[in-house]
């Protein structure tokens, strides 16, 4: 039983000291390859540069040739203006004759004030309706009334009787057409008292000729005024009449 215990103990004694040459051995190594220095040859072509060494490429600097400038045209034309011909002596040459200028002649004389004429344009002609002027035209046969509203309603009754007389009824059933028929009439009396612009709207042509033609019988009348001038009026006729068949 002794004997093994002292076989352990140089047993580890060696293996400490092995462990121990191997770690300095290492060391050694190591520090042998630290201090060894490589060489490395640059090749000439191709390949990066050295980075110990700035890199640099020579570009050649070239100068553009510059346009040539023409001549601007003026100046040509001052150099082409500068030639001139030789005349030979013994050329004949046309004597300048003074011609008179010819007078001037004034295509727009003045005017004369004297040889203006002023057009006066014709006034308009205004026309008033019959109920609003201050005097109604009068009506032959109704001179003797003296109010304004009896004249008016005498020649609203000499105009109905010449309607009565003068209007032939019996075109109605020659038309062809039956019941109550209302023909509507307007026309103006001038400041001079004649019957003017006549306008008629019926439901035959017939019926319009007829009732033109018996206005147009109405005989002249006194003018109407307006504030003592004499002035147009507007009158409304109404005609009505029934054919009975």
């Amino acid at each position: 039983m002794k004997k093994s215990q002292k076989h352990d103990a140089n047993l580890q004694k060696n293996t400490t000291l092995y462990f121990q040459i191997g770690l300095i051995v290492c060391l050694l190594a190591v520090f042998g390859l630290l201090e060894m220095k490589f060489e490395t040859n640059v090749p000439t072509y191709g390949g990066d540069p050295p980075l110990d060494e700035p890199y640099s490429i020579d570009i050649p600097i070239v100068k553009p040739e510059l346009p040539t400038i023409k001549e601007p045209i003026e100046q040509k034309q001052k150099k082409q203006s500068n030639t001139y011909v030789e005349v030979p002596d013994d050329t004949p040459v046309d004597p300048v004759i003074d011609k008179p200028l010819d007078p001037i002649v004034n295509t727009n004389p003045p005017i004369d004030p004297d040889d203006i004429n002023l057009v006066d344009k014709p006034p308009v002609e205004v026309f008033i309706p019959v109920n609003l002027v201050q005097v109604v035209p009068i009506y032959p046969g109704c001179e003797k009334k003296k109010s304004n509203d009896e004249r008016r309603k005498c020649m609203s009754k000499k105009i109905d009787k010449l309607i009565q007389r003068k209007f032939d009824t019996d075109l109605g059933s020659e038309f062809g057409l039956s019941g109550r028929q209302v023909i509507r009439t307007l026309f103006k009396i001038d400041k001079n008292g004649k019957i003017t612009d006549i306008r008629i709207r019926a439901p035959h042509p017939g019926l319009e000729k007829e009732a033109e033609r018996i206005i147009n019988i109405i005989p002249e009348m006194t003018p109407a005024k307006q504030q003592n001038k004499n002035v147009g009026v507007t009158y409304t006729l109404p005609i009505v009449f029934d054919v009975h068949n």
